[in-house]
């Protein structure tokens, strides 16, 4: 329970290395992995580096979030903690019972196993996505989140390989994440394709007044271009959608493995960041981490004006942002670095429209992958047509495979021989009328 001693069985892991996690943009403190898992503790090249540091525990893990003073994050709770905010995680589950998020994680929802609740991780991710947002603050230890107040609302929609093989399963955990009081979604993973389905699901959070947050995407897989890291992740290009890069530890500079594109609208820390996992904590990058930092702020936000409609929350965002890059909005850091501080206290000129939210919807202006699968740590394989129809979405697009439109058929259809018909038959019976009227006058 939050306020009651928790460090006491905090792990020691003197004399463990690290290993490098199998799963690409994590970095993993833990016992030594097996063959089969993870690769030797060296360097590697590209987006992900292996750290060889000694493993770290809950009592050196605030030390080491740097992102705590270069988001001036005590600054920020001087306003609002996120008291009274739910932000929904939809990932690989979250570990109801970690430490730093004891307390914190509602009942939730899974979607991926029949047994579960949502409440256990069997990946680790969400469990660091959800301690970014809201881990405790009641003492000086462990992983504190942006809005240590809030509440999670888990939805698991990913596997244990940190995949999804069709966005029907996002877009279901959306609705039901709004249906069941979500104020913020957060949505660390995406991939190439678009989908009606999603699209629609989050026009559903849309109407229904919910910021919804996604990660740009990590160049470490397959992006919407080949061997390049442009091409922002769906669901994050979505018109509407806060769409978080990731910038490295300076503030200044671009993570190197973060997506960019035109439809980028803000950043946030990524590199050099400790998470927490089931059982401890670890070394984390990417922008499945900068996201929530993002949605921490948005919950900050909706904490001090509760009755703050979505769209305001988004204008703030991107309004009190810090500019980096080229002046203005870019596609390397969108608006610039989240400022929550900024985002607290200045004074924005009101939106009643989320500015976001002024384009042709990509998952369903345009033919493709509607059953798109995607993951959480990278892009994910080109997708493929599934065997079946994919279930109706109620109120929205059925999100089945789209293929482009038939060629019309020759010749007349037979609705409209059957106008004609009618259409004569209508003469005729008129044309009788006609000749009885002038009978009777005659």
């Amino acid at each position: 329970m939050v306020g009651t001693p928790r460090r006491s069985a905090v792990l020691s892991r003197g004399g463990q290395r690290i290993g490098a996690a199998a799963l690409a943009g994590l970095i993993a403190f833990s016992a030594p992995a097996t063959a089969a898992t993870a690769a030797p503790a060296r360097p590697l090249t590209g987006p992900v580096s292996v750290l060889t540091e000694p493993s770290i525990s809950g009592d050196t893990v605030r030390a080491d979030q740097w992102h705590l003073n270069a988001l001036r994050l005590t600054e920020a709770w001087n306003y609002a903690n996120g008291a009274g905010v739910t932000v929904a995680v939809l990932d690989s589950g979250v570990d109801a019972h970690h430490l730093d998020l004891e307390g914190q994680v509602l009942p939730g929802l899974d979607l991926v196993d029949k047994q579960g609740d949502g409440e256990s991780d069997p990946v680790g991710h969400g469990t660091s996505v959800s301690a970014f947002i809201a881990g405790r603050n009641d003492d000086q230890a462990g992983v504190v989140g942006i809005a240590p107040k809030a509440k999670i609302l888990p939805v698991r929609v990913l596997d244990n390989k940190n995949r999804y093989d069709d966005a029907l399963i996002v877009a279901k955990g959306v609705r039901w994440a709004v249906d069941n009081g979500a104020d913020v979604i957060n949505l660390s993973l995406g991939g190439s394709g678009a989908s009606a389905t999603l699209a629609a699901a989050i026009d559903y959070a849309f109407a229904k007044d919910v910021v919804v947050i996604a990660c740009t995407g990590n160049a470490s897989g397959t992006s919407t271009q080949k061997t390049t890291n442009v091409g922002v992740w769906y669901p994050a290009r979505e018109p509407g959608v806060i769409a978080v890069g990731g910038t490295e530890r300076d503030g200044e500079g671009l993570w190197t493995g973060s997506m960019r594109g035109s439809e980028t609208v803000v950043t946030a820390p990524a590199t050099d960041l400790v998470g927490a996992r089931p059982d401890g904590y670890w070394r984390v990058q990417g922008t499945s981490f900068a996201s929530p930092m993002v949605a921490g702020t948005a919950a900050l936000i909706r904490s001090r004006w509760p009755d703050m409609p979505a769209s305001e929350v988004v204008n703030r965002i991107i309004r009190t942002a810090q500019d980096r890059g080229a002046p203005g909005r870019d596609a390397e850091f969108g608006f610039g670095l989240v400022d929550p501080v900024g985002a607290l206290t200045a004074d924005v000129t009101y939106a009643a429209d989320n500015p976001l939210d002024n384009t042709p919807s990509p998952g369903v202006a345009k033919f493709g992958s509607a059953p798109s699968p995607g993951q959480a740590q990278s892009a994910p394989e080109e997708s493929t047509k599934p065997d079946g129809d994919a279930s109706p979405v109620p109120g929205g697009n059925t999100g089945a495979w789209a293929t482009p439109v038939d060629p019309a058929p020759t010749g007349v259809p037979t609705a409209r021989w059957i106008a004609i018909l009618l259409f004569l038959l209508s003469a005729a019976a008129a044309a009788i009328t006609i000749r009885r009227f002038a009978a009777t006058a005659g």
